[in-house]
């Protein structure tokens, strides 16, 4: 009997473990939204509203059914379902659309990947206003119990941040077990206070009544309309959750969102609102006002201690997407981390967490204020979450089958809310609005340059080609002398030459016993169990073809799986094609573009890190290819 209830109840642990995780990193960013996101409501750039008892129970009725709208249903419910394997996030779902070998997959569908490339830039952008605006919007806190700490507020959040980063290598495991119990009792708080306001004033659970919010928008008009932009600031962290379920998994975010996240951000919103009904000058800060005066200082201390964990979803969710590009051929080789045996999807990227570190502290020291990053906020998210339900849409007719007319009905509706967002956003873009896009401009750049880059450098190494299985055969017209021991030769094009095994044979006029020609391949699926990685065909004269295929969340270790096909694994040598790149402009890419590939191409991984390659046993042979 014990062995038959073991399983489940270590199952259920496991679950349990995970949706603690999921608290700890998943939801910091929704979960600290109640610290600005009502305020910002009402007093926000351009749409300055009166604190009336109507758009006080109209802007709580569109929280609450945007909560219930993006996160509960279009999120949780149907975008969580097309996941690639068990990843989420933009580019895994875009993985999805038209795989990178299918060139038949038609034009509509490849501008669609080039759109769900670009919604991935833009949550870069996202990633660097996330820590800034939670951590800065916490501190300011402290001036509800005095202005005296004004000159203190930016030191510290450049203090809190750069300790958030620093934290970072030891993976999001470690940090979702030790932030989950915070938020466990951040979002046990965010409940109880807004429950004993809602005591005090009742009547404001009429927001509950989605005519409220209908109602608040045909009377304010276009100030109601542009009020949506800071509204939209609830929601913030839906596209982080999806990018994040490969950490943690669909069903510990779904129970945890139900469990606690929700219920906790109702009840504050609508406690923050029973407040403003009977206190409308409470605006200024209607988070700490519920609050008594003793608790403001404990409060901040929590509230700091939740926006430092509202950070982890965004900046998880970049090392994923990373992860993702590397592998997919849309970054150079990055040396990333798995910080987890057990979940594949837990990684660190040194690279990126040093940029975004920069980045924020220098938000918190531009922007200066909480307000002044919100009217950064939101441009680029919204348009992200616009790009996702496109490709859902295109996921869910070409890969699960869905009905035309009702697929179309559901994502016109989610894609309706979505424009609706973004278009209330777009008087931010003065106002900072237009970082995010930048920042998304730039990535998006970087992206395509080096996937356009990678696919010119192919066509120049074909068009040198020499047939593996021709160049096998003259090595046994030719009577070639050979040296005893084994070498593998890595090269990206399988049934090809490598440049590298060429230059050997010219230059030493001998080669190895046995010449493995070995090709590392990127799937588009996240894993790919180990027993079907390898396949070898023996093309004769001592050559054989091998060619490795690695999920995109693998981490390619090349000596590991030649384990499995070599008697004597521990003597093998390995040779590399060193690519030297030289700019031309003279057709492919602009110069610029060119010069841009180069660069990264210089400062990418090596290739015998990056395979995991002995370094005492690996040799390089250096060629020079024109753009």
């Amino acid at each position: 009997m014990t062995a038959r209830t073991g399983q489940p109840r270590s199952g259920a642990r496991r679950t349990g473990g995970l949706a603690l995780g999921a608290l700890g990193v998943v939801y910091g960013d929704i979960g600290t939204s109640p610290l600005y996101a009502l305020r910002e409501s009402f007093e926000g750039a351009g749409h300055e509203l009166a604190v009336t008892d109507a758009n006080v129970l109209g802007v709580l009725s569109l929280i609450l059914w945007s909560l219930i709208t993006v996160i509960s249903i279009k999120y949780l419910v149907f975008v969580m379902r097309a996941d690639n394997n068990g990843e989420g996030g933009i580019l895994a779902l875009t993985a999805l659309v038209a795989p990178a070998d299918d060139f038949s997959a038609g034009r509509r569908r490849w501008l669609l990947v080039l759109v769900g490339v670009f919604g991935t830039a833009l949550l870069y952008g996202d990633g660097m206003i996330t820590p800034a605006i939670s951590v800065l919007s916490a501190v300011e806190g402290t001036e509800v119990v005095t202005s005296g700490f004004d000159r203190w507020v930016i030191p510290l959040s450049v203090v809190i941040l750069v300790g958030v980063f620093a934290v970072q290598r030891r993976g999001t495991g470690s940090i979702g077990k030790v932030f989950g119990p915070v938020m466990i009792v951040w979002f046990a708080v965010l409940g109880l206070l807004g429950a004993l306001e809602i005591g005090v004033a009742p009547e404001v659970l009429r927001a509950i009544n989605p005519t409220h919010a209908v109602r608040f928008l045909a009377d304010t008009g276009f100030t109601g309309f542009f009020a949506l932009g800071s509204v939209f600031l609830v929601v913030t962290g839906g596209e982080a959750l999806f990018a994040d379920m490969g950490h943690f998994g669909r069903f510990p975010i779904t129970l945890s969102w139900y469990a606690v996240v929700l219920p906790g951000l109702v009840l504050n919103y609508f406690g923050q609102g029973a407040l403003l009904l009977s206190e409308p000058a409470a605006i200024d800060n209607p988070f700490y006002r519920l609050a008594p005066e003793w608790a403001i200082i404990p409060l901040v201390v929590l509230a700091t201690a939740a926006t430092v964990i509202a950070s982890q979803a965004l900046i998880s969710g970049a090392f994923s997407l990373t992860h993702q590009a590397a592998q997919l051929g849309y970054l150079p080789r990055l040396r990333i981390i798995h910080t987890s045996a057990a979940e594949r999807g837990q990684v660190y990227v040194p690279a990126v967490n040093w940029i975004l570190m920069v980045a924020c502290v220098a938000m918190v020291v531009g922007f200066g204020s909480s307000t002044n990053l919100a009217a950064a906020y939101g441009v680029a998210v919204t348009m992200t979450m616009a790009i996702t339900t496109v490709i859902f849409y295109a996921v869910a007719r070409h890969r699960f089958g869905w009905s035309r007319i009702p697929t179309a009905a559901l994502c016109g509706l989610f894609l309706v809310v979505d424009l609706a967002f973004f278009g209330a956003n777009i008087p931010k873009i003065p106002h900072g609005g237009w970082f995010p896009l930048v920042v998304g401009g730039i990535v998006f750049t970087v992206l395509t340059t080096w996937r356009t880059g990678r696919r010119l450098v192919v066509a120049r190494l074909r068009s040198r080609r020499l047939p593996l299985e021709d160049f096998a055969t003259s090595l046994e017209a030719d009577a070639v002398p050979r040296v005893p021991g084994t070498a593998v030769y890595l090269f990206s094009l399988p049934g090809l030459t490598p440049p590298a095994l060429v230059a050997n044979h010219r230059l030493q006029g001998a080669l190895p016993e046995r010449i493995i020609v070995l090709a590392v391949e990127t799937a588009e699926v996240p894993k790919i169990q180990p027993a079907f990685r390898v396949h070898r065909f023996d093309l004769g004269g001592g050559v054989e073809q091998a060619v490795i295929r690695f999920g995109f969340m693998d981490t390619p270790d090349v000596p590991r799986e030649l384990r499995h096909v070599l008697d004597e694994p521990d003597t093998v040598s390995y040779v590399l094609g060193a690519e030297a790149i030289i700019v031309t402009g003279d057709d492919g890419m602009a110069r610029w573009r060119e010069q841009i590939y180069a660069l990264m191409h210089r400062n990418a991984t090596t290739p015998s890190t990056y395979f995991g390659l002995p370094p005492d046993r690996t040799l390089s042979i250096g060629s020079h290819i024109e753009l």
